[in-house]
């Protein structure tokens, strides 16, 4: 064990359950360039790391009534199945097969961090334009529709790169449901992102890529750590939650494109 690495897994975890964003977004470029663990090794073992975490914060915000059950479900019908595709096609089609994949990945999602970052900054405008065009409850089908397929568009982006169910996730709640409060919209994004982190995770695991000996000393450190940040949260103000959950984004975005 590496105390240097629990001190990491509680950070992360802090800010995971503060703000639903870090499990993926934080850890894997932390594990590359602060410890030098090999990339591979890192994705395998931070999506089992994330998984776990999430399933800490999941159970926090759940006490506090803070996730949208529904939202959920719709969301991993989509992520579960398309992570767990992804992740086999990659692995037997794909040139350099995950390896080869990951980083193109990694910097299109740090672009469309820094792009989301921007666009919750102006998170009022866009709520007044949403309700301007689609009123206070957008379509129910259409958005229930558009939920299930975000979900699969964050089920391959996190087999892929561990990156994204998270951060994307709590994000596309804003959008697509632009009247839900922020803290509960980061519960919801926490919660979704837990099962196909871990379908990812269990796949990397038989490709042989997860170590088991970093991954206790991250948990030891993050659990109580998310548990932390989801009681914090729900002290926070939303005008100040969101310029947080900005800030983070724009951290992520510039560590993904610069790594």
């Amino acid at each position: 064990m590496d105390f240097a690495y629990t001190v990491a897994g509680f950070s992360v975890g802090a800010i995971v359950g503060l703000t639903g964003v870090g499990g993926g977004s934080l850890m894997t470029p932390l594990l590359v360039l602060l410890f030098g663990i090999h990339p591979s090794v890192a994705v395998g073992t931070d999506l089992l790391y994330a998984a776990i975490t999430k399933a800490g914060g999941t159970l926090a915000h759940g006490l506090k009534g803070t996730v949208d059950w529904q939202i959920t479900r719709r969301l991993a019908a989509g992520s579960i199945p398309a992570a767990a595709l992804t992740l086999v096609l990659v692995h037997r089609f794909a040139p350099g097969g995950i390896d080869g994949a990951a980083s193109l990945i990694k910097v299109a999602l740090g672009v469309a961090l820094l792009l989301t970052a921007v666009a919750l900054i102006f998170r009022r405008r866009i709520q007044d334009y949403a309700r301007q065009h689609f009123g206070d409850t957008p379509n129910p089908a259409r958005t229930a529709r558009l939920t299930v397929l975000t979900g699969a568009v964050l089920g391959v982006l996190v087999s892929i790169s561990s990156v994204g169910a998270g951060a994307l996730g709590v994000t596309a709640l804003f959008f697509l449901y632009p009247a839900m409060p922020a803290l509960r919209s980061v519960g919801s994004g926490i919660a979704h992102a837990g099962p196909p982190t871990a379908v990812a995770g269990i796949g990397h695991w038989f490709l042989g890529s997860v170590d088991w000996l970093l991954l206790g000393s991250l948990l030891i450190g993050s659990l109580p750590g998310i548990w932390l940040g989801s009681h914090i949260s729900t002290k926070v103000p939303d005008r100040i939650l969101r310029p947080i959950l900005a800030t983070m984004l724009m951290l992520v975005g510039a560590k993904l494109i610069s790594h």
